[in-house]
């Protein structure tokens, strides 16, 4: 982990246990913190789509900070504060820094397509907090792409420090860099580590370690040490469960995951559906062939 650059690592967006009432299981939560750093991870991003932040309410999404706080300290923890108006995602962003947290990560405007005037006031809107801002760039969701040109621009007003990169296009690693250098680059979908890792990548706002971490993190760092050797092998026989992090149904498909290798995934809450048949099966048949090829 950086001093100064807390988003770099193994940054684990942590699914949030709930109890079969749907209601949330804060002393599993702190646990399943504590339990990926010690398994090697640099930290967790609460609040993110894979913690259903969509569906909690304030109460609970604060006491998701503070609970990820007290397991394993401020300086990993980096939680989402994506919301519909800019001035609801600076209050989130205030939270975390009373909670003790040293940077948030960031959508754009996600309640309609915003222009880049709206984006840009967003982002400098949050700023204001005192945080460093990790923009996340996911246009399959939120309908508004930020484009390496937009970024170089959000960087250079000082408005983000880094960038959790998820639209899949690894050609943008390269543009990025060229545009805005010292712009930290973060994985951010799972199923393009290798490629991202290869390109420059600082970092990895991650799935996947909710379930198989250690094996998670060995793939990072020899991604980014670039001992293909190791990640080569390493990625082929993950990616079979890399990639549902790319899908609509990853949150149910990691949850399940973590429960085949003993961990408590648990439930969604609605509108998120159980998996279908063939869905939870291929999901299952993954996790247990990682599972007897020792990744877990």
């Amino acid at each position: 982990m950086t001093e100064h650059r807390p988003w770099r690592g193994v940054l684990v967006a942590t699914a949030l246990p709930l109890n079969d009432d749907l209601s949330v299981n804060y002393d599993r939560y702190a646990e399943h913190c504590a339990w990926l750093v010690e398994n090697g991870c640099d930290g967790v991003v609460p609040n993110g789509s894979l913690g259903e932040y969509q569906v909690l309410t304030p109460e609970e999404r604060a006491r998701v900070v503070e609970t990820a706080v007290a397991a394993i300290g401020g300086e990993r923890v980096m939680p989402g504060v994506a919301a519909y108006g800019s001035a609801e995602s600076r209050r989130w962003a205030d939270q975390a820094g009373e909670a003790g947290c040293r940077a948030v990560m960031l959508l754009p405007p996600n309640a309609y397509r915003a222009d880049e005037r709206s984006v840009v006031a967003h982002y400098a809107e949050v700023a204001r907090s005192g945080l460093p801002v990790v923009a996340y760039n996911n246009p399959i969701d939120t309908k508004v792409d930020l484009v390496p040109e937009l970024l170089a621009r959000l960087h250079g007003e000082g408005h983000i420090q880094g960038v959790k990169e998820f639209s899949g296009d690894v050609r943008r690693a390269y543009r990025i860099a060229e545009l805005a250098p010292e712009l930290d680059l973060l994985i951010g979908a799972d199923d393009v580590l290798l490629e991202l890792a290869v390109a420059g990548a600082k970092g990895w706002v991650a799935g996947y370690p909710n379930a198989l971490p250690r094996a998670s993190v060995e793939l990072y760092r020899a991604a980014v040490d670039g001992d293909l050797d190791t990640a080569l092998p390493l990625y082929r026989q993950l990616h079979p469960l890399l990639r549902w992090d790319s899908q609509v149904e990853f949150v149910q498909a990691i949850k399940l995951s973590m429960d085949i290798v003993g961990r408590h995934g648990g439930p969604c809450r609605p509108p998120r559906a159980t998996l279908l048949p063939g869905q939870e099966a291929a999901v299952r048949a993954a996790t247990e062939k990682a599972v007897a090829a020792g990744l877990a």
